[in-house]
């Protein structure tokens, strides 16, 4: 069979004239911050100005205006703003949304034929060429301004004209190209040629969306005895020093009802003896399920008081919303059809190979009995919570439940609670992380954990700076977790710990640690990234002025973290030349605030480099001096030049200076 190559013509679609006489003039295209050619909203703070950049272009030489228009659903009034010209058809702008809501933006152009003559008459005058045709022409566009507006506007165009036309040529230039003159004809433009591009979303979610320091810990744990359970009532106790080493978002592992079949021991042993408290995760028993309370703990209003004094001390509580059940679930005698049950009768509990959570079950979430009634209690479970208080959620293995199932729970909880904030604890494939970002997660989990050389942290921190991670995603730099103890952390001792603060705390605006890493604890079950002893299935006490902690360093980093704007999202990060692979240097901006950071990545030795001040960053010459700061101590010294020399010792293996100019 011979198969004919398609002719150009054949290629091109036919377009009738009455279609082509419709097309836009002008070209609107390369719009950015946009997701997916809009199909998922662009996320933003709110107070954030949001920079908006596209190509716009039109047949000829004429000059054209470029507006970027927003609005918040929820009013029905626009704002717009002018983008201001780039050359080579760019085009960039910024506009500031003030608070919370769902918002939309378009680009807007059109033919300014205003801006086209004065462009025109200022060539020609400044060239000596005769413009008596050109002023004539002038004074009719006006005429014309005047003609289509009323009120003031008119009566101010008017007297424009009037004006002009007793002037000398000179002057007539002159004002035709004044300030004043170009505003007022903006105002009466009939913007020819009008162009729109589509509207696109944007998420604008409250401050402590992009901007939190986390701490999680288990209430029970909360004692000094392991056969004593602890309680909301005891967890007070610890929030003055969670409040003073600065951190404002407290988190809990699932405190709701553990179940008993297949209960976890120690070290996730298969047997457990009959006062181990068991997984938080194995959630649910004839107490009640993801509604109630672990008896243990205490009562709703011991949870309620404990809401009251966290917010007293600057601290929200968020809780975990684990989708998963226990075998004593009442969900399984209650809702049967929500899971998939073995031709014996017996259900399949939950794998991660090489991982067995024997403890565990999982919702199906597509079964036949399962649509709609699992996914409108998972959401009513959700608001629950949020009607006792709690306004952020830490949510385990997202990845791991329907992509549309987050995308509707997220969309229902957050048009009512617009303010409610979910953190993903997803640790799998970049496009399924970044699939989560735009289908509603305020934050999530990220493989930061697993960064320790320069090349793998420069690129990783690059990465989520340019599209579409920036985004989309807002990486919550956690450095352990009750699943993770990573393996830096093993043997670098007091040093490692401290490395990884820095980064973490001046790498991300979002940062969190797990109970225990304030004092240095890292044993780790042998071969394996995981605790020795692990919280998760058993009652750990601690010493919290333990010697040996860093709980000053993580108090100071966290004050340097709230006094200075630039750090305050993983966003603006740019890396800079320090001649060390063994040291790792960066620095943020945000407007005359500019800190700069130098860690050391090698824990047990000193190290040295020479490296650069981005003077050009700040207008200044290669040999400007500029001032110095140590944010750790307050020292202050002045630096003569571009290139400076560091040496970074394991004590405190970083530095982290404000520069300003002279």
């Amino acid at each position: 069979m011979t198969v004919e190559k398609p002719t150009e013509q054949q290629y091109q679609a036919h377009l009738p004239l009455s279609q082509a006489l419709l097309l836009p003039r002008i070209a609107i295209e390369s719009i950015r911050p946009v997701l997916d050619g809009g199909q998922f909203a662009v996320k933003a703070v709110a107070g954030q100005e949001v920079e908006v950049a596209c190509k716009v272009f039109a047949d000829g030489h004429d000059k054209l205006a470029v507006r970027v228009r927003w609005h918040n659903e929820q009013q029905d009034s626009w704002a717009s703003q002018a983008l201001e010209d780039q050359g080579n058809d760019g085009w960039l702008g910024r506009f500031t949304v003030p608070e919370v809501g769902r918002y939309r933006f378009c680009i807007e152009a059109w033919i300014d034929q205003f801006a086209s003559f004065c462009y025109e008459l200022e060539k020609k005058h400044l060239a000596g060429v005769a413009v008596s045709l050109e002023l004539q022409e002038g004074r009719s566009h006006v005429q014309q301004a005047a003609e289509r507006s009323e009120g003031p506007l008119r009566e101010q165009l008017l007297a424009l004209q009037r004006d002009l036309s007793g002037l000398l040529e000179a002057e007539q230039v002159a004002l035709f190209l004044s300030e004043s003159s170009a505003r007022l004809m903006a105002e009466a433009d009939h913007r020819p040629y009008l162009s729109l591009s589509p509207e696109y979303p944007l998420d604008v979610e409250r401050l402590q969306a992009q901007f939190a320091s986390w701490y999680e810990l288990f209430p029970r744990s909360i004692t000094d005895n392991p056969a004593r359970h602890g309680t909301f009532n005891d967890v007070h106790s610890r929030l003055p020093m969670i409040h003073d080493m600065g951190f404002d978002v407290l988190y809990f592992p699932p405190i709701h009802p553990i179940g008993r079949s297949h209960r976890k021991g120690p070290n996730n042993s298969l047997s457990a003896g009959p006062d181990d408290p068991g997984s938080p995760y194995a959630i649910g028993s004839e107490e009640g399920g993801h509604e109630a309370i672990h008896p243990q703990l205490g009562s709703r209003e011991d949870f309620r008081r404990l809401l009251a004094a966290a917010a007293d001390h600057g601290l929200e509580i968020a809780l975990d919303f684990a989708i998963q059940c226990s075998q004593d679930h009442p969900w399984l005698k209650q809702h049967p059809g929500w899971f998939n049950w073995r031709p014996d009768g017996t259900i399949k509990y939950a794998e991660n190979p090489p991982k067995k959570y024997q403890d565990i079950v999982n919702v199906d979430f597509y079964a036949a009995e399962a649509i709609p009634s699992l996914w409108l209690e998972l959401r009513d479970i959700v608001i629950g919570w949020v009607e006792e208080g709690v306004k952020t959620f830490r949510v385990d293995n997202p990845h791991t439940k329907p992509l549309p199932f987050w995308q509707w729970l997220i969309g229902e909880v957050r048009r009512q609670y617009p303010e409610v904030i979910f953190l993903a604890e997803a640790f799998t494939t970049p496009a399924m992380m970044a699939r989560l970002g735009k289908v509603g997660y305020t934050q999530s989990y990220t493989y930061f954990t697993w960064r320790n050389t320069k090349s793998e942290l420069s690129s990783y921190l690059a990465e989520l700076n340019q599209p579409p991670w920036r985004d989309c995603f807002r990486p919550n730099f956690f450095v352990n977790t009750p699943d993770i103890n990573p393996q830096f952390l093993h043997d670098s001792g007091r040093p490692g710990f401290l490395i990884r603060a820095v980064l973490a705390t001046m790498g991300s605006g979002l940062w969190g640690m797990y109970s225990g890493f304030e004092l240095c604890e890292s044993a780790p079950v042998p071969g394996k990234e995981e605790y020795l002893d692990s919280e998760k299935y058993q009652i750990r006490p601690r010493d919290f002025s333990a010697p040996g902690n860093i709980i000053a360093e993580i108090a100071q980093l966290n004050r340097i973290r709230r006094q200075n704007p630039a750090l305050h999202s993983h966003l603006g990060l740019k890396l800079y030349n320090a001649w060390n692979d063994h040291i790792l240097y960066f620095g943020k901006r945000s407007g005359d605030n500019f800190v700069l950071v130098a860690v050391s990545l090698d824990p047990f030795n000193p190290q040295e480099a020479h490296f650069e001040l981005p003077l050009w960053e700040m207008g200044l010459a290669d040999d400007a001096q500029t001032q110095g700061e140590d944010l750790m101590n307050g020292h202050r010294w002045t630096w003569y030049g571009k290139t400076q020399f560091m040496r970074i010792e394991p004590a405190q293996p970083f530095g982290i200076w404000r520069i300003t100019a002279t």
